[in-house]
């Protein structure tokens, strides 16, 4: 028989081993499996419980798994089926917003709808095309926090109007609630048809104010790489960002401004990078955010989707490099599996009976003594 002919039947009884051991695997007795109707439970209370706090897109996706787990649950098929549609008129809507704010040519308000869009259907395309191509740059003044200011005090010193701090919470991309530092820069944006107030003239110090206390009292000066940082953030550079970071912290490692911009800047990069499929990268950006910030967000969400995606990928493209009798490849592709989960069962048996077809193929091939 020719080599590789015999490579083909070995590599097909293997297969068909590995698949029947991927069967009748018997459960490892360290680890106690859930019943199927427990997980499908923890499953759907976990959509409702989303969807009640008005996280729909991750509510679908647990909506999603519960089916995985049993796709009978008429229950569940329900749900997921009402909670589409919900969506799908929810980023219609957004969208329909979004044009009509333009069209005003209210780009900031814009920007909102179709980001909201987004966060309900990370995949829709319309919204994403419009950020990237429809929203013009938005007409700024900046603004150096003084001591003792807020935003609501900002934007009644800016626009005359307290009640529109909201738009320079969602410029400058705050936290809720947020402290603001002195020296921290803000963009303050135009909102057409709303003219900016003249800034409060300055109040010289009183004589006789000795002036080294009116200097402790004015706000430091920030580094102008920090703004452009910050700047580029804004735009999504995140590569600029991060490495105009890194410079300040190699300057300065406690530089809590430089600390905040990376973990931002960290966080969103490797989000794009996830809705984007590029799972390594995302991996990795994830893993360097979760040493800076364990806690951060929902990072650890967040690193639990690219791995699974990362496991599922590599183990699918060993069984494909097997079928197409590629043993040394597809064994290369089982063990990063187990880099990213040592305890992947499956990945080990398939290396196992994959290394045996190869010894055994070596062995017949070998010549045969007289």
């Amino acid at each position: 028989m020719k080599p590789r002919a015999l490579l083909k039947l070995f590599v097909l009884s293997g297969l068909g081993l590995i698949l029947a051991a991927c069967a009748a695997a018997p459960t490892r007795p360290e680890v106690a499996i859930p019943p199927a109707n427990v997980l499908l439970e923890s499953h759907k209370q976990k959509a409702e419980a989303l969807e009640r706090e008005g996280h729909l897109h991750k509510a679908l996706d647990e909506w999603k798994i519960a089916l995985a787990i049993d796709p009978r649950d008429a229950a569940a098929q329900q749900r997921r089926t009402q909670l589409q549609a919900r969506i799908e008129r929810a980023v219609a809507d957004r969208i329909r917003q979004g044009r009509e704010a333009l069209r005003r040519e209210a780009y900031l308000e814009a920007r909102r709808h179709f980001l909201a869009a987004l966060a309900l259907d990370p995949a829709n395309k319309v919204a994403f095309e419009a950020l990237q191509n429809e929203i013009k740059e938005i007409r700024f003044l900046t603004h150096t926090v003084a001591r003792g200011e807020t935003l609501a005090a900002i934007a009644e010193r800016y626009y005359g109007d307290r009640a529109r701090s909201e738009v320079i919470w969602q410029m400058n991309q705050l936290p809720p609630n947020p402290r603001l530092a002195p020296g921290v820069v803000l963009k303050i944006p135009e909102i057409p048809g709303v003219p900016f107030v003249h800034p409060a003239p300055r109040v010289e110090p009183a004589p006789g104010t000795p002036r080294a206390e009116t200097q402790r009292d004015e706000a430091p000066e920030v580094n102008p790489l920090l703004v452009g940082a910050r700047e580029a953030l804004e735009k999504g550079e995140f590569a600029v960002a991060l490495a105009d970071a890194d410079k300040l912290l190699a300057n300065n490692p406690q530089d809590a401004d430089a600390i905040d911009l990376k973990k931002v800047a960290l966080y969103r990069q490797g989000k794009s990078q996830l809705a984007q499929q590029r799972f390594e990268e995302s991996y990795k950006t994830l893993t360097q955010l979760a040493r800076l910030a364990p806690n951060y967000q929902d990072t650890d969400s967040l690193l639990g989707q690219a791995r699974v995606r990362l496991i599922q990928r590599h183990y699918s493209e060993g069984l494909r490099l097997y079928r197409e009798e590629k043993l040394e490849e597809a064994i290369a592709q089982w063990r990063v599996v187990l880099e990213y989960d040592p305890q992947h069962a499956e990945a080990k048996r398939n290396i196992d009976q994959a290394e045996r077809l190869l010894r055994s193929l070596r062995e017949r091939q070998q010549p045969r003594r007289p």
